[in-house]
């Protein structure tokens, strides 16, 4: 099961969410200069050079930035309902993580 946000998703919520919010970190390997392959249990804000790292969110993180949410179990994969401003939103996903992803970017385009 998926534990948290990859790094492309962790980008595009960098500039969505307050990134305070964000429990993990992507950092790079000194060695490879690459990202590593799982991210820090520490927060983004936490760390000096901030540039050298993305913020990473879990499940609980990612549900704690979400209004009135229920986690449902659909045919296809995972649902999440979220009323927002009178409107419900459900989306589906393979995992919770990608269904809160997808519903963030949702409600952020809906404003």
């Amino acid at each position: 099961m998926k534990s948290y946000t990859d790094i492309e998703q962790s980008k595009k919520l960098a500039k969505i969410l307050p990134i305070e919010s964000a429990d993990y970190c992507w950092g790079i390997d000194d060695e490879t200069l690459q990202y590593n392959n799982s991210p820090y249990p520490l927060a983004w804000k936490n760390y000096t050079c901030k540039e050298y790292y993305i913020p990473c969110w879990s499940l609980a993180a990612l549900l704690s930035v979400l209004p009135n949410y229920q986690l449902q179990t659909q045919d296809d994969g995972i649902g999440i309902l979220c009323s927002c401003n009178g409107n419900f939103n459900i989306i589906t996903a393979d995992n919770p993580i990608d269904a809160c992803y997808k519903l963030i970017i949702k409600l952020n385009e809906l404003k």
